[in-house]
């Protein structure tokens, strides 16, 4: 057995060592006052082991114990003073074994009574010796009153071990599932932290993709319109159209750093600062700055839509036209609707606004396309987030044409709580 091994066991092995040189003393005693009787060997061997693996293994030190009772029943044998140390079994019996040991170790007192004190009726050969004949020692011979008193008080020496032992065992359960439940509340806070840290990532990470998208939008919508400005502007030869060009180009670059600078200045979007009419009106009149033709319709009775839909409304509908500018012919025209509810009949009131953009490529199709035919790239799908965090929803749709290739964007903003 290593170091590591036999150490634990050394407090063990120090009683038990104790516990046989002094049941072999009482053995040698035994032996002379019997004329010769050995068995008090035996028990003091088995006392000794029975002690050693109190702690250890208090399966087995039971087993000793109720083999010793055996032992006396079968042979006999006067109890000797040592066995008394047993209950230091009851003891680990009820302290450290498992739950049939602590039932079985709750059995072991009584049989230790019953071999003990009526058996054996008490006979303790050593005691006798060490009273020898003293008036004491007759006393206790004698007298029926005082062998019952100190029949109760071995009783009360061999029985309290084992209520003890389970006293302390409990007091040990109890802290260790107070340690137990402190531990799990340490843990439910440390995720709770952890749960809590998540979300501010989580948070801080939304921001950014939002701040992404709006930034994608402005430059996007006003580096498509300049650069159409500008390829326009190479092929007139009036001054006064140049010059209007370029003021148009200047005119669209303010606008679009104005609205960087309102998107970088706040987490909420600024798109609905004017009214709606005048932001959808000045995108239109970008388009058809920058050289595109441009029919623009509007059905229903406009309303003012809440702040929210109003920015995504406006957004989306300015990356409509980004991307008709920057795929769409420019000997075609760009079709942008605009479909207010109606009042319905019942008194309620339709709460879809839908805005339409159509636009026409050549028939091999410059866009990215995906194999269901919709529209690919970060453009839509930005529409298709923006949209769906307000409860609406966007529809790709292209057909084939002789022409070319038609392109229909459709966006469905809902309306409820519209003023």
């Amino acid at each position: 057995m290593s170091e590591t091994g036999w150490r634990p066991w050394l407090p063990e092995a120090i009683a038990a060592f104790m516990v046989l040189a002094i049941g072999f003393t009482e053995a040698v005693l035994t032996w002379a006052m019997t004329g010769g009787r050995t068995e008090g060997f035996v028990q003091a061997l088995a006392v000794a082991f029975a002690v050693g693996m109190c702690r250890r293994a208090p399966d087995a030190a039971l087993g000793l114990v109720w083999g010793l009772g055996l032992f006396h029943v079968l042979s006999g044998a006067p109890v000797m003073l040592i066995e008394f140390t047993l209950t230091a079994v009851f003891f680990g019996g009820a302290r450290w074994g498992r739950p049939p040991t602590v039932v079985i170790s709750a059995l072991s007192v009584p049989l230790a009574v019953v071999v003990a004190f009526v058996l054996q009726k008490g006979n303790i050969v050593s005691l006798h010796l060490l009273l020898g004949g003293s008036k004491l020692g007759a006393v206790v011979r004698q007298e029926p009153t005082v062998q019952l008193t100190l029949s109760l008080i071995g009783l009360l020496v061999v029985a309290a071990p084992w209520p003890a032992g389970l006293v302390m065992r409990l007091l040990e359960r109890a802290s260790t599932s107070r340690a137990s439940m402190l531990a799990a509340e340490e843990a439910a806070a440390g995720a709770r932290r952890e749960t809590g840290h998540a979300r501010e990532i989580a948070h801080l990470r939304d921001q950014q993709t939002r701040l992404a998208r709006d930034v994608h939008d402005v430059v996007g919508h006003s580096l498509a319109v300049i650069l159409a400005q500008a390829e326009s502007g190479q092929y007139l030869d009036d001054t006064v159209k140049l010059k209007k060009t370029l003021q148009t180009i200047a005119t669209s670059a303010r606008s679009s750093l104005q609205d960087v600078r309102q998107v970088l200045s706040s987490t909420q979007d600024t798109a609905t600062v004017r009214g709606d009419a005048d932001r959808f009106g000045a995108l239109i009149a970008g388009v058809r700055g920058s050289g595109h033709e441009i029919v623009a319709t509007e059905l229903g009775t406009p309303r003012q839509l809440p702040r929210e839909a109003a920015a995504v409304a406006y957004r989306v509908f300015q990356e409509m036209l980004t991307n008709a500018i920057k795929h769409g012919r420019r000997d075609q025209p760009i079709t942008a609707e605009r479909h207010w509810p109606s009042a319905q009949p019942a008194g309620g009131v339709a709460d879809t606004l839908r805005i339409e953009v159509t636009n026409m490529t050549e028939a091999s199709g410059t866009e990215d396309s995906g194999h269901d035919g919709t529209l690919a790239g970060r453009g839509l799908d930005g529409m298709r987030r923006r949209l769906e965090a307000i409860g609406g929803h966007l529809d790709v749709r292209r057909r084939e044409q002789p022409a070319g290739t038609t392109f229909t964007v459709t966006a469905f903003v809902p309306v409820r709580g519209g003023a």
